[in-house]
């Protein structure tokens, strides 16, 4: 009797670790032939960060044309994209033209098979345009990091009056600097804020900032904390911020120096340090723009930001879409009721809920604009 009941009881423990994921096999089926030799092929995802050779996602080749990977993964929605270890050698339609994330919901044990059209590296590059306003600027292309040992690209928005007024203007520091103003430097698609901020009347514009992330290190340069994908630089980073950059912005640029003023945002790894950054540096950056945050990926940032003390000044705008990953609306509130606790109300930290919306910058340009106004709104 006691032996069976040690079985049932070894069974219930089994189950409750599994309890909300399911098995899922990828398996790929024609898979098309490379100029370089197919070495490995992985998977990346809103599950990875978008990790184009996370080793924990790559699919094992079966020796006759087949790639597959069998994982035990919560159920619920994700997107993801097939790649060659790079975002060089990522899908592709057979045109060169890139394809839609693969957008699934696992609600039981399934296998999902995949077809892959063509391979970025194969064909001819598809012609990109600048798309950059007049009012975009490039501040320095080596703009030294002293922090972090390393040089980043600096871009700047300057209001459309800039050259012919006195005044001072408000500060957006904004995250992934390739993918805010230029289409020909986007990965996947730009946010557009020029266009955005030019469409405004003039006296409604601020100055924008943009820092390109670091490629390979764009992961750990945006999370405070060790994870899996290498030691953390987000508080070097955010130091930057705060101690290099923004003073060398208010020396040489006409702009609105105090808290209440000065705005860091970001989406995805950057809603992430955006978050961090006002935690850390409240008396610096009073206003956060947080769109999608990858919270999943440090969830010490929780405990972080139960123990600071914020300013009631503090403003933090939460956004997201709820076909993103499984946990990114429960993250991204967890966050939100953790900054009521702290005396800010929920008109100066809305939770902001887009049904369908996705995990790209297409999303992210649509939701600027509310941003903006709340933002506005404030000053």
């Amino acid at each position: 009797m006691r032996k069976r009941l040690f079985i049932v009881l070894c069974l219930l423990l089994t189950q409750t670790s599994l309890f909300g994921q399911i098995k899922v096999t990828f398996k790929t089926g024609g898979v098309p032939s490379s100029k370089t030799p197919i070495k490995n092929i992985f998977l990346a995802g809103d599950f990875n960060n978008w990790n184009p050779a996370d080793t924990a996602w790559m699919l094992k080749s079966d020796g006759a044309g087949t790639y597959i990977l069998a994982k035990n993964i919560p159920t619920g929605k994700c997107s993801f994209k097939i790649t060659r270890g790079s975002w060089e050698m990522v899908e592709c339609k057979t045109d060169g033209q890139d394809v839609e994330n693969r957008d699934i919901n696992l609600v039981h044990d399934t296998t999902v098979v995949m077809s892959i059209q063509s391979w970025k590296d194969d064909r001819p590059a598809v012609a990109k345009r600048h798309t950059a306003s007049a009012n975009v600027h490039i501040i320095s292309e080596n703009f030294d990091i002293p922090q972090l040992g390393r040089q980043r690209r600096i871009w700047i928005y300057l209001p459309a009056d800039y050259a012919t007024s006195h005044k001072k203007y408000p500060v957006i520091y904004m995250h992934d600097g390739q993918n805010l103003f230029d289409e020909y430097t986007s990965g996947y698609g730009e946010w557009g804020i020029d266009e955005l901020l030019d469409k405004l009347p003039v006296e409604k514009q601020c100055i924008v900032v943009g820092i390109d992330h670091g490629r390979d290190y764009r992961i750990t340069e945006y999370d405070p904390y060790d994870s899996k994908y290498g030691k953390g630089r987000g508080g070097d980073y955010v130091d930057f911020l705060a101690n290099t950059l923004k003073p060398y912005i208010d020396k040489n640029y006409r702009t609105e120096k105090d808290a209440r003023h000065t705005t860091v945002a970001g989406s995805s790894m950057g809603g992430l340090i955006s978050a961090y950054t006002i935690l850390k540096y409240p008396d610096v950056f009073g206003n956060a723009g947080i769109f999608s945050p990858s919270f999943w990926i440090a969830p010490e940032i929780y405990n972080y930001a139960s123990q600071q003390a914020l300013k009631s000044h503090s403003r933090f705008y939460f956004i997201c879409g709820d076909s993103e990953s499984e946990s990114m609306v429960t993250d991204m509130k967890k966050m939100a009721d953790i900054i009521y606790t702290k005396g800010i109300t929920k008109d100066n930290a809305p939770t902001t809920i887009i049904p369908g919306a996705k995990h790209n910058e297409k999303q992210w340009n649509g939701d600027f604009t509310a941003f903006y106004n709340w933002l506005l709104a404030g000053y």
